[in-house]
């Protein structure tokens, strides 16, 4: 068992003693979400998926896309609420804190976000970044 520091219990075990998938560590995660608040039980399983994985050690990338990109303004995670979730703000600090959160660049300029509006340690960057990531050896990209 490993314990995140979001208070989520995750079972590393595919029930043959392994990892499956040809084992988790050696794997990057790049996570697209595309919804926010207005959809939070796909919001909230985005997170969810992005700090699992940062606890199993892979490589995470949360892009956040849309109305998402409002959870990287200090202040949002926190008023985020779902019941029988884990809270998205220790699911986002999880994610700051292991793996990297980036906003669309279209997304924050039609909402004149810039880079001091979002919380430390999250970058601004756009299409050519992203294919990049998601074109990488050993990458799955989930888009939420």
């Amino acid at each position: 068992m490993v314990k995140t520091t979001c208070s989520t219990l995750v079972s590393l075990e595919d029930g043959y003693g392994g990892f499956g998938y040809g084992g988790v560590m050696s794997r990057t995660l790049v996570i697209k979400l595309t919804a926010g608040a207005e959809e939070p039980e796909r919001a909230n399983q985005a997170f969810t998926v992005a700090a699992t994985a940062v606890a199993t050690g892979a490589t995470v990338s949360l892009w956040l896309t849309g109305e998402a990109v409002w959870f990287a303004v200090p202040g949002r995670a926190e008023a985020f609420e779902l019941p029988h979730a884990a809270p998205l703000a220790d699911l986002l600090t999880a994610v700051l804190e292991g793996g990297q959160l980036t906003v669309c660049t279209q997304c924050a300029k039609r909402r004149d976000l810039t880079d001091s509006d979002l919380r430390p340690g999250t970058r601004i960057a756009g299409a050519p970044a992203f294919t990049e990531e998601i074109l990488t050896d050993n990458t799955q990209a989930i888009v939420y």
